[in-house]
């Protein structure tokens, strides 16, 4: 009997050693936002459009260029963009109240557009993504863009997963559109998913300013259908090492990238180029964590697709 009431005694240890201890990212709880006020130019309505970013509870006025508030490691997919002479905004990532739960984020997949003297002259496809790292602003065209992010910051842990409370609405569309603003709208076969990626990444920069990296840690979940409500508390294992062999792999979303920008230690923005898996035991620099409405790129998806995030953790 002692041992037996020493057994039951010890499971609640036993589950919690199990699971891990979730810890929460620094304003990953979604419950302080910093709200954006921004005129956009008389040419294109004179409109004062609101941004929002994740970090402290403040209100910023005025097109300024946005750097992270608060030591906040997150950024979003919303920008103010100087093309021209011209202020415009994009804002794909919104605050929303969730009752008993503070607030969440809200990212969702909308066409933008633009309108010059009343007569829409542009549109745009733009998914809602909420990403570690930060962007360079203002964004100043449409060409290399993705220059402007900074992906990823600065990690060296090694959690087991990512945990974090989602809810879907996935649009039933069978081919997804791409709209980049020039030329017609053009279809592009599959349906939109909604998607969240985690990169562990050791990196080296070289002399010359170039960055190289191995792939420590992986971990990808693509979204196909909507969901009835919240999921609460979804956590989600990182593979480590080369994952090539494990069945879960899938090499267009957990292959090796080398598209992705990163600012070096000289301020300058290059691409971050995987050459090979890093050890199962390497501890990593980087992290990479994105949620996104869509899962085909720049200006790619299906309007109305929408991701909603809180409570984003990690493991150990």
């Amino acid at each position: 009997m002692k041992r037996l009431f020493l057994i039951i005694s010890l499971l609640p240890m036993l589950a919690a050693a199990q699971s891990g201890t979730v810890h929460t990212l620094k304003y990953g709880d979604m419950d302080t936002w910093v709200t954006r006020k921004i005129q956009e130019s008389a040419i294109i309505g004179h409109g004062v459009k609101t941004l929002y970013e994740i970090g402290p509870e403040t209100t910023v006025e005025g097109a300024k260029a946005y750097t992270n508030l608060g030591g906040s490691p997150w950024a979003t997919s919303n920008v103010y963009a100087r093309v021209a002479g011209i202020n415009k905004t994009n804002t794909s990532v919104f605050r929303e109240e969730r009752p008993g739960h503070g607030s969440c984020a809200r990212l969702e997949t909308r066409i933008e557009k633009v309108k010059v003297l009343g007569v829409v002259d542009i549109s745009v496809l733009a998914a809602g993504s909420l990403f570690l790292g930060d962007m360079k602003e203002p964004i100043t065209g449409t060409k290399d863009a993705e220059k402007n992010l900074n992906w990823g910051i600065p990690f060296t842990k090694r959690p087991s997963a990512v945990v974090y409370d989602y809810k879907l609405k996935i649009m039933p569309d069978k081919n997804r559109v791409k709209m980049t603003g020039f030329g017609k709208k053009q279809s592009v076969p599959g349906q939109d998913c909604a998607v969240t990626v985690l990169y562990l990444q050791k990196r080296t920069e070289h002399p010359d300013g170039s960055i190289t990296a191995e792939r420590v840690g992986t971990m990808v979940k693509k979204y196909k259908a909507s969901t009835n409500g919240w999921v609460n508390g979804a956590k989600y294992e990182i593979l480590y090492g080369d994952i090539t062999g494990n069945p879960a792999y899938d090499a267009s979303t957990m292959g090796l990238r080398s598209d992705d920008y990163a600012r070096n230690s000289k301020g300058q923005s290059v691409k971050v180029t995987e050459t090979g898996w890093a050890d199962a035991s390497a501890t990593p620099t980087h992290i990479i964590l994105q949620f996104s409405s869509s899962h085909g790129g720049a200006y790619i998806g299906t309007p109305g697709n929408t991701m909603w995030v809180d409570n984003v953790g990690l493991v150990y």
